[in-house]
């Protein structure tokens, strides 16, 4: 993890959704720090340095907030996102001091390509593991490069760097490769799936005519059959 992002902030004084929405047309967003038997600290941060930072920092980012002259490390922990205009709209921070381990997910990245007709399923996006508060993992990395059906990765088989420790089950699936089924193979599995649920579908006037004409196929050939025949 690079060095937190330094930011500074504005005390926040005004509560409520009209203060809110005041501050976000400011382009700014409110936030509040939580940590250390503290009480909250409400604080406003500038809007496109911030989305910066937390983009760069990834889901665990760090930040150095100047809070009145005095620097706080703030731990991202939920961020919340307009979810039409993208925009965010609050922050929750935890406040860490150097040399602090804290408990965090790390993200997951799969890189490379399994051997062919492979499916390769992430059974698992994110690992729970306890870190410096400043030497967080971004992501582990997993490659499946060559890797044939039936390879599975686990936790235990994550290359954690000095310093982080698994909390994890070492058992974890990670990633899991298998074959891939083929549509004609996926098909009879859901035809025998549903089957076995009692599910039934209508049949549709195309599916009817379908069988009409090939009924039809069939008559017109025993027929054929019986006249060579005589």
């Amino acid at each position: 993890m690079s060095a937190p992002e330094k930011i500074a902030t504005e005390t926040r004084t005004e509560f409520g959704k009209g203060a809110a929405r005041r501050i976000r047309r400011d382009n700014k967003i409110p936030a509040v720090i939580y940590g250390h038997g503290n009480d909250p600290i409400h604080v406003i941060l500038p809007g496109h340095q911030t989305m910066m930072a937390l983009k760069h920092g990834g889901a665990n980012a760090l930040l150095a907030l100047d809070i009145d002259g005095s620097e706080q490390l703030a731990l991202t922990k939920d961020v919340q996102v307009d979810p039409i205009r993208r925009v965010i709209e609050h922050l929750d921070f935890v406040a860490v001091i150097r040399g602090e381990k804290v408990t965090v997910d790390v993200p997951i990245h799969v890189v490379g390509d399994a051997a062919p007709d492979t499916l390769v399923v992430t059974e698992n996006a994110v690992v729970s593991v306890e870190a410096e508060a400043t030497h967080i993992p971004e992501f582990f990395e997993v490659s499946v490069e060559g890797a044939a059906p039936g390879t599975m990765i686990h936790a235990k088989d994550l290359d954690l760097p000095s310093g982080t420790t698994l909390l994890a089950d070492e058992e974890l699936l990670i990633v899991n490769v298998t074959e891939q089924i083929s549509a004609e193979a996926l098909e009879a599995e859901l035809e025998e799936a549903e089957a076995e649920a009692g599910i039934e579908h209508d049949v549709s006037d195309a599916e009817i005519a379908d069988a009409q004409v090939e009924a039809k196929a069939e008559d017109a050939a025993i027929e054929s059959e019986g006249t060579d025949s005589e």
